[in-house]
């Protein structure tokens, strides 16, 4: 797939790990727009030294102030998890419809959501028609999360044929890269000695994905958009546990993970992706090699 070029993309949850480093690839190329509360002047600066132009929007409220209606493409990266139901309901569902109403006039519409809106059901492997249901509110700091996505999906659904706005919705698994992300986390952890919490039923077992991939997939998934919206699993092509993860970073810095099964953590996510590969491949990272990558950027002095 070619890469974006020359194109004008608005792009919410530039402050986050996975939209700011798409935000920061695609500004190389392409006139990218973040938007965001930008409640942090820090990273606001960070973003335009990186050829971002910042725009102060807010999902919550539908106030979307000087922000572009015509660009070519919209990525749509933000989440709301403040764990105050109203107030996460009305910026990702309410949200979600405000901006794809505003940016009508788009080519296409990217809507990042989650694999955990499945229902949890230990190693069942989810299509896109499966069941959905509250995985993460198992965790009580993202009470509202798996909710909010299902509901977000919903919206963004309607807002394609309600706006005749071309859509993608991606369920995003495990991202990870240079950015950090949850194998990172769990390295933080390995290193204070703190055990890292496993499902029961184990192995617990995901897609990471790097973000180098992200960053090819993007393209295909927004070619891919269509109204009625097309829905699609995205995820690094071989799955992966968490147990698995991190036994080879430990083996990276000399460290032996302690693990701590428990019934109170996300239970393993397992997806088809044989409609990702067929709109826009398979992945090309190898996971080993992109974990190593991530510390060698974020933690170099870990390594052995």
């Amino acid at each position: 797939m070619e890469a974006l070029k020359g194109k004008t993309i608005v792009m919410t949850g530039v402050t986050g790990q996975v939209g700011g480093a798409m935000a920061k690839r695609l500004a190389k190329d392409n006139t990218v727009i973040g938007a965001a509360r930008f409640s942090s002047a820090e990273r606001r600066e960070e973003l335009e030294a990186a050829g971002i132009s910042c725009v102060t929007i807010d999902l919550e409220s539908q106030s979307f102030g000087e922000l572009a209606t015509d660009p070519d493409y919209v990525i749509h990266f933000a989440v709301a998890k403040s764990n105050d139901w109203t107030r996460d309901l009305d910026a990702n569902v309410g949200g979600v419809l405000g901006l794809m109403e505003h940016c009508s006039q788009a080519k296409a519409f990217l809507h990042c959501s989650s694999t955990a809106v499945y229902k949890p059901m230990g190693h069942h492997v989810f299509t896109e028609d499966g069941p959905l249901g509250d995985n993460h509110g198992v965790w009580p700091f993202l009470a509202t999360y798996s909710t909010a996505k299902i509901a977000a999906e919903t919206a963004a659904r309607y807002g394609a044929r309600r706006f005749g706005l071309p859509t993608t919705i991606a369920r995003l698994s495990v991202p990870y890269g240079d950015g950090g992300g949850w194998p990172l986390i769990h390295l933080h952890m390995m290193r204070n000695g703190s055990a890292i919490p496993v499902h029961l039923d184990a192995p617990s077992t995901y897609h990471p994905i790097h973000e180098d991939d992200i960053e090819a997939m993007i393209p295909g998934l927004l070619n891919a958009a269509s109204s009625p919206a097309t829905t699609v699993n995205w995820g690094g092509s071989d799955a992966v546990s968490v147990e698995e993860w991190c036994s080879y970073l430990g083996e990276l810095c000399g460290l032996e993970p302690s693990f701590a099964p428990s019934a109170e953590t996300i239970d393993s996510v397992m997806v088809d992706l044989t409609r990702m590969h067929e709109l826009v491949g398979r992945t090309q990272v190898p996971w080993r090699e992109g974990m190593r990558s991530m510390v060698e950027a974020r933690m170099p002095e870990a390594l052995i």
